[in-house]
């Protein structure tokens, strides 16, 4: 059985970092295209970053070069670690799983997710 469990959320300063991780159980995350994702309250979920089978990754251009994605294969956990956070990306964050492309950040294409972690980014 597939299980997504995403930690590390938490409360920071603008201008601060956290690290989410997503432990994975049914499935080696070596293996497969995941992602993480987010959500503020009354918006669409939207895709963050993206990390394929071999570790390319994807970034939406408002993280890049302030978030990274990549994978602890020994421990078959994902992480991201996030820098320079900004009030504005207060949100729950997902980890999903089971993409069927690679490195997309569209909800449609993940089959496996989270229940969330929450992100609070203060001024």
């Amino acid at each position: 059985r597939v299980r997504v469990v995403e930690s590390g959320g938490g409360s920071v300063q603008a201008g601060g970092s956290l690290r989410l991780s997503c432990s994975a159980s049914g499935y080696t995350v070596s293996s497969v295209w995941m992602a993480w994702f987010r959500q503020a309250p009354g918006k669409e979920r939207e895709g963050v970053a993206a990390i394929d089978s071999d570790s390319y990754t994807y970034y939406d251009d408002s993280v890049k070069g302030r978030f990274t994605i990549f994978k602890d294969n020994t421990k078959n956990t994902l992480a991201l670690e996030m820098n320079s956070l900004k009030t504005e990306e207060t949100a729950m964050y997902y980890c999903a799983a089971g993409g069927r492309l690679a490195l997309t950040l569209r909800r449609r294409d993940y089959k496996y997710w989270g229940q969330g972690t929450q992100v609070t980014v203060s001024s």
